[in-house]
């Protein structure tokens, strides 16, 4: 399956209406149709696409940070203090891992958070390659769901989901 045609290309935006466009491009565009201003990340090998399409982004401030862990308790305060949704964004393994702490806080306060990880190629998964991390796994009982995006195509549906449960009810990290 490939991914959906973009819109015309601009300045911000340098690819053409007939070129496909990259997942991280794609989580971009779902994270401004759901209103987000404001990202709290760290780069790391398995998110830097994502952070660079988070540079094209007219609409969203990336806070850059110096530890995954800050990061999330950043996007924390940002959804305490605003009443909006907090989101963070880290790299695999131990940059997932990092977002722990965070995560078990926001749940046991009831803070709405999406946290955006990067993962290994589909191909890599149970393989233990560098930086695997089943943060899936992890993070379960300390959210209240979570996603292995395996298809672009899932991306707006997922990223429109995750805003939603973080938001409804009892609010929490998803």
């Amino acid at each position: 399956v490939s991914p959906s045609p973009a819109p015309p290309a601009t300045a911000l935006r340098p690819w053409g209406p007939s070129e496909p466009r990259k997942g991280a491009d794609i989580l971009v565009e779902a994270l401004e149709r759901c209103g987000i201003s404001d990202v709290f990340a760290y780069p790391g090998g398995a998110s830097m696409e994502i952070h660079q399409a988070l540079t094209r982004s007219p609409l969203i401030t990336n806070h850059l940070f110096r530890h995954e862990q800050g990061e999330a308790f950043a996007a924390s305060g940002y959804a305490r203090a605003s009443g909006r949704v907090g989101v963070c964004v880290a790299t695999s393994g131990p940059g997932a891992t990092n977002l722990v702490s965070a995560l078990a806080d926001a749940l046991l306060d009831s803070i709405p958070m999406v946290a955006i990880t990067g993962q290994v190629p589909r191909r890599m998964i149970g393989t233990d390659a560098f930086q695997e991390t089943p943060i899936v796994e992890v993070t379960r009982s300390i959210t209240k769901h979570n996603y292995l995006v395996l298809d672009v195509e899932d991306i707006p549906r997922v990223i429109q989901e995750a805003f939603f449960l973080a938001s409804s009810r009892r609010p929490g990290p998803v």
